[in-house]
């Protein structure tokens, strides 16, 4: 029982969040719970506080690149897994345009193909932009 205390005790530092953690902080610590690390521990790996991880898991908005950098190296992942980049489409899903669908064929084409498109297509954009 006393084990489980000192567990619980030593994840749960500070005063309960009263408001959601910003972003970094959310994927900062969900990383560490999917590690199975306390923030102590995390904290050792970091070389901080645990009150300065403690700062960056629930209310560091923008943290220092040395800091993400150093915890994706701790956490072995890339800094955009970190900060949780992912690419968004910014256009409306459906058919791909007639340029897309000529650019998917072109791909299928062996290299030698495609570099004889590509000059052509060269061409065609030098002659569109300084017209004779």
């Amino acid at each position: 029982m006393r084990e489980m205390i000192a567990m619980y005790n030593a994840d749960m530092v500070g005063r309960p969040q009263t408001k959601p953690a910003p972003s970094f902080g959310a994927q900062l610590a969900a990383l560490r719970k999917a590690r199975g690390l306390t923030q102590p521990q995390l904290a050792q790996s970091l070389g901080l506080s645990v009150s300065m991880l403690v700062y960056y898991e629930r209310r560091a908005c923008n943290p220092t690149t040395e800091f993400v950098k150093k915890a994706a190296t701790v956490f072995n992942v890339s800094v955009d897994e970190l900060l949780d980049h992912t690419l968004k489409n910014s256009r409306k899903s459906g058919p791909p345009s007639q340029l897309e669908q000529r650019l998917s064929a072109v791909r299928q084409l062996p290299r030698q193909r495609q570099k004889f498109l590509i000059e052509i297509l060269d061409t065609f954009l030098r002659d569109a932009r300084h017209p004779v």
